[in-house]
């Protein structure tokens, strides 16, 4: 039996779908492996099964082999863990990023090896090159779909060994593909969610591993204005499930999450999209990584996004010894949040990023170490 040039990560959507078809017609030796990565939690609101069932049939219609790997151990250990001890700090994760560099880019990669496939292939939109010897991660040519910011901490022996055969392709195209092919998930929903767990009301599934803590939600000069169940289920910026109704003395505006007091189980809020809590300059990271290996330079100006579809915003770049990274912008950003990623570009080459740790904003400042 013949090893496979080519394993594609089935998801058992359209995307991967479309990557298995092209990297076939294009006569790559090509199979197909569906990971599980979610164990039931006992919720039944998983979609594992429905899936695999698609990845299943696609490869069929394809003509191509799947294989099955259990990565469900791996997945909470090397991501899940992190998301629950992320939130228990009063931080918001981003698991998407952790995700990709674990379990799609180094436990399927591995397994992929393991099948005797040189490479592996994903439905991600984002594209790759080399330049001079380097690999290089750049944005995909659909800009609405571009996955590259969750891709950020893939490094050179990744890129080398993996294909994103939808790169130059935008959504409507693939979707088009798939049809014209009788692919069965040509019509199928896009997937949301956390990575792996699906869709599914989020403040109930975290109170499964966070118990709710009632608390009470205040201004920043400390007037009480409602309670809250837990500092850990909002964000910074959120408006969404403050139930603050009128209040007297205060404008009749809506109320947004401008700080969490852990320790003290306290909500900070104030009125306006535009709050001066919610603004900021500057902010600080944790130790970044970078595609090429190594940042352009100890200081360097190049565009930033401190959220996924996020416009590029202009800025410049200090790396200190220890690896970690001050950033100051060009102008004030709104709602950055610890514990999401900064993700780094120049042109549409991404150049890497790192977890914010801290920013100038007014309630956060004291937390600022230069």
């Amino acid at each position: 039996m013949r090893a496979p040039a080519v394993i594609v990560g089935m998801s058992g959507g359209v995307d991967s779908s479309v990557a298995a078809l092209l990297l076939r017609d294009a006569g790559e030796a090509v199979d197909g492996l569906f990971m599980d990565n979610w164990a039931d939690d006992g919720s039944g609101d998983c979609r594992a099964e429905d899936d695999r069932r698609d990845a299943v049939a696609v490869c069929g219609r394809l003509g191509i082999r799947i294989h099955f790997r259990d990565f469900s151990g791996e997945y909470w250990k090397g991501v899940f863990e992190h998301f629950l001890a992320e939130y228990a700090r009063g931080r918001t994760p981003n698991p998407d990023v952790l995700c990709n560099r674990e379990i799609k880019f180094r436990h399927f990669l591995d397994a992929a090896f393991d099948l005797g496939a040189g490479r592996i292939a994903t439905g991600h939109y984002a594209r790759i090159d080399r330049v001079g010897g380097q690999w290089r991660l750049l944005r995909a040519a659909d800009r609405g779909k571009d996955q590259s910011y969750f891709l950020h901490q893939l490094g050179q022996a990744q890129l080398a060994a993996t294909l994103f055969p939808l790169g130059e392709l935008h959504k409507d195209a693939v979707r088009a593909l798939a049809r014209s092919a009788g692919l069965p998930t040509a019509g199928k929903k896009d997937s949301t969610g956390i990575c792996f767990v699906g869709e599914r009301d989020f403040r109930s599934f975290l109170a499964r591993y966070l118990p709710a803590q009632a608390g009470e939600i205040r201004t920043p000069d400390g007037r009480r204005v409602g309670t809250h169940a837990g500092v850990f289920y909002f964000t910074i910026g959120q408006r969404e499930g403050l139930n603050i109704g009128g209040q007297r003395g205060f404008a009749d505006s809506p109320w947004y999450v401008v700080g969490k007091d852990v320790a003290g189980n306290v909500l900070t809020v104030d009125q306006g999209h535009d709050s001066p809590y919610l603004m900021s300059d500057m902010l600080w990271t944790e130790h970044a990584h970078w595609v090429a290996g190594a940042p352009p330079a100890t200081r360097f100006a190049c565009t930033a996004q401190t959220r996924y579809r996020q416009n590029e915003e202009p800025c410049e770049v200090f790396v200190d010894d220890t690896g970690s990274l001050r950033v100051a912008f060009d102008r004030p950003q709104r709602a950055v949040t610890p514990g999401q990623s900064l993700v780094l570009y120049s042109g549409d080459a991404c150049l890497g990023g790192a977890v914010i740790a801290t920013t100038d904003a007014p309630l956060a400042r004291s937390a600022v170490t230069a």
